[in-house]
């Protein structure tokens, strides 16, 4: 069989391959970003910004844009509710770098809905349609759409807001294949996933709970131009590679303790470098519990590291382990 691998082209630009890092809020910031390309990303998706925030030129907000040539190709995303913020968001995102411009239709996350934004667009189709519209008169990149098969399981809405951002002008869109309700929890729906590849002829990148060679295949057999790895690379970036091996009829590079202890410490390092200290060891704790993990002690050593507050005091505490 074929691999499945291979380069992909959204609108005018092309992706050097089609297994692609999801955006994840907290967590695909640039020091992210740039390890997920070394491990075989073929484009990255940055944290989503709040296109109202940066309509006020929210210090925080304008700096999540922040990209340098480490982090490319990179999709940065936006999520908000009227036109005129949308388009302000992706010109912003355009003149900082982004390769691509990707609209979040899919956030279940309350705070995100109770603004209009998220997955609640999709209650909304035309409404959705002008947001869409409106980013891509504004940018000459390309903008995607990324969202979920429907709001409740057994309701399917993604094969129309597929339709209507193909309308309207986006080059792919981006389907979370379970339904908005159950967040991340739950098998994804490959058949909803399939009624919305066979709905359009833009790409269709396929994201939920893909984690291996494998499950990867399925998403490709049910018409995926593309996949989106989120959860699963935290821990593990290589795992764009690994994929694309398993794919290709070979074995995955073995990710040892030692080598995982390794990278996350390097990791640590950038996010210090560009944070400083005590923002960069404090966003490195949000992933703990995916980077260290799978040992003898693991849950002791976590309780140990939460409470370090300098990068000294981690390096100290990672050399003492053994494995």
């Amino acid at each position: 069989m074929t691999s499945p691998v291979c380069a992909l082209k959204i609108g005018a630009f092309t992706a050097p391959n089609n297994i692609w890092l999801a955006p994840m809020a907290g967590v695909t910031d640039g020091p992210f970003r740039a390890l997920c390309l070394r491990g075989g990303a073929g484009v990255v998706c940055a944290e989503m910004v709040s296109a109202h925030a940066l309509h006020y030129a929210n210090p925080r907000s304008l700096r999540m844009l922040r990209v340098d040539e480490r982090e490319k190709p990179v999709s940065m995303q936006i999520f908000g509710s009227d036109e005129q913020t949308i388009a302000e968001a992706a010109r912003a995102a355009q003149a900082r770098g982004a390769d691509i411009v990707d609209i979040n239709a899919g956030c279940p996350v309350k705070k995100i809905n109770k603004a209009g934004a998220g997955c609640v667009l999709m209650k909304d189709p035309v409404h959705l349609g002008r947001l869409v519209a409106a980013a891509v008169k504004a940018v000459s990149v390309p903008v995607t759409l990324k969202t979920r098969i429907g709001l409740k399981s057994g309701v399917l809405l993604g094969d129309e807001i597929a339709r209507v951002a193909e309308n309207e002008g986006a080059s792919a869109v981006v389907i979370h294949a379970r339904a908005a309700e159950n967040v991340h929890n739950g098998e994804p729906d490959l058949d909803a996933l399939a009624h919305v590849c066979a709905a359009v002829k833009i790409p269709v990148i396929g994201n939920g709970g893909i984690k291996d060679g494998q499950t990867a295949q399925k998403f490709f057999d049910a018409g995926c131009a593309g996949i989106m790895v989120g959860r699963a690379a935290v821990g593990n970036p290589f795992i764009f590679r690994d994929i694309a091996r398993e794919l290709a009829g070979e074995k995955p590079v073995p990710m040892t303790q030692h080598r995982r202890i390794e990278i996350y410490l390097a990791l640590i390092e950038e996010n210090v470098a560009r944070y400083g200290e005590k923002i960069g060891v404090g966003r490195s704790k949000k992933t703990a519990g995916y980077w260290l993990r799978d040992f003898a002690g693991a849950a002791d050593v976590r309780g140990r590291f939460v409470r370090l507050e300098t990068l000294a005091d981690i390096r100290a505490l990672f050399e003492s382990l053994s494995f």
